[in-house]
């Protein structure tokens, strides 16, 4: 009863999230319908201008955000049908961001939480707060459960990312330090929680720097 009426005086807190990101997804569409005609080469020379306003001119990834969701939007369109591997076994490129899922990006975004069902399509709305993030140059990491979803998702997801103009790698047990390094040096890596978490120990137990 309690909750009802503090939602009938204040509202329900997730609709005014999504209210609020709604403004934001128009931006974003009006944005996308300009880059609708960006070459491949024209899309890949946006990323790097993006990296310059963020790294050089003190823009922020907030003050980014429209037309970096949008660039990415746009890079899933011009993928689609285009045939890559994932694991060994060839894929076809048939995904594009709906509204609601750009709404769950935004959310991960802010830090924070985005709640969806299996076959919501998790693993695409991830792209959009990884792609925007990796724009700081200071790298971008996916956290997951298991080293099958890591090393698959990053070479299904990388196939965009690499349209995109950015480097993806992936952190697994058994790895080198120097496979390690490569990985964690790319703009963006995933990797599982375990891993990532024995990495900073490894870290924080090195005996010279150059070991880290």
């Amino acid at each position: 009863m309690i909750t009802k009426l503090f939602s009938k005086i204040f509202g329900d807190p997730n609709e005014r999230e999504i209210n609020r990101a709604r403004a934001l997804i128009k931006q974003i569409n009006t944005f996308e319908h300009s880059f609708n005609n960006f070459s491949d080469e024209e899309i890949r020379k946006k990323t790097d201008e993006f990296k310059v306003r963020i790294q050089k001119n003190g823009e922020s990834p907030d003050d980014l955000l429209p037309e970096a969701f949008a660039l990415v939007k746009t890079a899933c369109k011009k993928l689609m049908g285009q045939e890559h591997k994932v694991r060994g076994h060839k894929r076809i490129w048939d995904m594009i961001p709906y509204d609601v899922q750009l709404v769950g990006g935004i959310i991960l975004h802010e830090g924070k939480i985005a709640e969806m069902k299996t076959g919501e399509g998790k693993t695409l709305v991830a792209t959009l707060p990884l792609y925007l993030n990796a724009l700081t140059g200071k790298g971008s990491f996916l956290v997951t459960v298991n080293e099958y979803l890591a090393h698959r998702d990053s070479e299904w997801m990388g196939f965009l990312y690499q349209y995109l103009g950015l480097s993806v790698g992936v952190i697994q047990h058994g790895q080198s330090s120097e496979e390690k390094k490569a990985a964690y040096d790319c703009d963006i890596t995933y990797g599982t929680n375990n891993e990532f978490g024995f990495d900073y120990l490894r870290d924080n137990m090195a005996t010279e720097l150059g070991d880290c």
